[in-house]
């Protein structure tokens, strides 16, 4: 019962971790670029530097949560 409760909940943080990642922008813009769109290219770029800091604290929150989930499967796993 306890495995199965550990590998859902890191499947739903694993999902909610890419979904992070991919938001943020990066170099290239990423995907959070992507959704923008041309509204950059006419207005200039205006970066939501709130909206970067609180996805770059949920992506740590995120993934030291998927690290604790992931060794607490393979422990309670055997």
């Amino acid at each position: 019962m306890l495995h199965t409760i550990l590998i859902t909940l890191l499947v739903i943080v694993s999902i909610a971790l890419i979904v992070v990642v991919l938001l943020q922008s990066g170099k290239s813009a990423g995907l959070s670029g992507a959704i923008s769109g041309g509204a950059e290219q006419l207005f200039g770029k205006q970066k939501a530097r709130g909206l970067d800091l609180v996805l770059q604290r949920l992506t740590i929150v995120l993934s030291v949560l998927f690290f604790v989930l992931a060794i607490a499967v393979a422990y309670f796993g055997l």
